[in-house]
């Protein structure tokens, strides 16, 4: 054993169907129907589909014209983001009854430290059930949830037996399980990696494990050491309670497709204010920003431009914006624009400011 790395008990929490589970609890007249929130049957964009929906093969990211095709009988319901957040407090103050150490990832997942947790309980699993059921009692939602050493396994067994199910590796099985897995499912693989990695003869975790580092940054860039560490077992990363995210952003799909820059201009700065007030909640600023445009061919665009210092404030980021709309000429008639601010600085005031291996564990480590 090459490395004797720390073992941590990690656990992924994941909401069911999140959204449509919220607006089913809410409105009983939607429970056991076909939903999906955003969109409409004629333009938008589905957020979340309830699992009713997604056996027709509905999915979030999906055009609602696509969505009501693949279901006749699908029902649209518009998001209500107020609602949505505040259940999700509601859900991670159950998170705090048993660690400080949770790092959300959204408003419906999260990562678990419990190695150390305040119920003294030795058994993470027993700490999953219990959470999952309190979440159930005093929410009326259903979640599922993943246990094992660190956070990449975790968020894949997450998956595994969902919906209202969870599923524990424990460190003896990591690497077989890892090793039998399908290359689709694993976390950041999406569908043009696992397709490059079929042309390379990776169908499964085995097949990625005998890539030599030197074949697989080759083939993937820096991703190529994320997956040569991850498949033996080693990711790391320690749960972050107070995450800073790596962009903010706000974005809107339009009613009607935009022709033309000057209709696009009257968008840009209710989109700039919006990103101001969300950059101050964060207290973050940021150096990089990117203008999204979303064609009504449904094809995306980015153009992004670094500053030399960060920026929060929304004048700035509008006249940035400006100037990357005009950087070159449309493609297409528009559905949807969005402003993101990256390269962020978690310390920066929010005003303009100037600048200045192999896996070894215990096996008697019980979950």
């Amino acid at each position: 054993m090459e490395n004797q790395l720390p073992i941590r008990k990690i656990i992924h929490v994941d909401m069911d169907a999140f959204y449509a589970s919220v607006e089913q609890l809410d409105f009983p007249e939607l429970r056991g129907k076909a939903l999906a929130v955003g969109g409409n049957e004629v333009r938008g964009v589905v957020s979340a589909a309830s699992y009713e929906a997604r056996a027709f093969g509905v999915h979030s990211a999906m055009s609602g014209a696509m969505a009501k095709r693949l279901c006749r009988e699908l029902i649209f319901v518009p998001p209500r983001f107020d609602r949505y957040r505040e259940v999700s407090l509601k859900i991670r103050e159950v998170f705090y009854d048993y660690t400080d150490l949770v790092e959300p990832l959204s408003l419906d997942e999260a990562y678990l430290d419990v190695t150390e947790n305040k119920k003294g309980n030795p058994s993470a699993t027993l700490i999953a059930s219990e959470i999952r059921e309190r979440i159930f009692k005093q929410t009326g939602l259903r979640c599922s949830a993943g246990i094992s050493i660190n956070k990449f396994v975790a968020k894949i067994a997450s998956d595994f037996h969902k919906p209202n199910g969870q599923k524990t590796v424990e460190p003896d099985e990591v690497i077989p399980f890892l090793e039998d897995l399908d290359i689709r499912k694993f976390y950041g693989v999406g569908k043009v990696t696992a397709q490059k990695m079929y042309q390379l003869g990776v169908f499964t975790g085995l097949d990625l494990k005998k890539k030599s580092i030197e074949f697989l940054t080759e083939h993937f860039g820096k991703s190529g050491t994320l997956y040569y560490n991850v498949v033996r077992g080693i990711h790391n990363s320690p749960v972050k309670p107070n995450r800073v995210p790596k962009t903010v952003g706000a974005e809107r799909t339009f009613s009607e497709n935009l022709s033309s820059e000057v209709f696009m201009l009257e968008r840009l700065e209710p989109l700039s204010k919006e990103l101001e007030q969300r950059l101050r909640k964060n207290k973050v600023a940021g150096k990089t920003v990117t203008l999204k445009i979303k064609y009504s061919d449904f094809s995306l665009q980015t153009r992004s431009k670094t500053l030399d210092f960060y920026i929060s404030d929304k004048s700035l980021i509008l006249d940035t914006a400006k100037e990357l709309l005009y950087q070159e000429k449309l493609q297409n008639s528009v559905r949807l624009l969005g402003i993101s601010l990256g390269n962020l600085n978690a310390d920066a005031p929010q005003t303009l400011t100037v600048p200045e291996k192999s896996l070894s564990v215990q096996l008697k480590f019980k979950f």
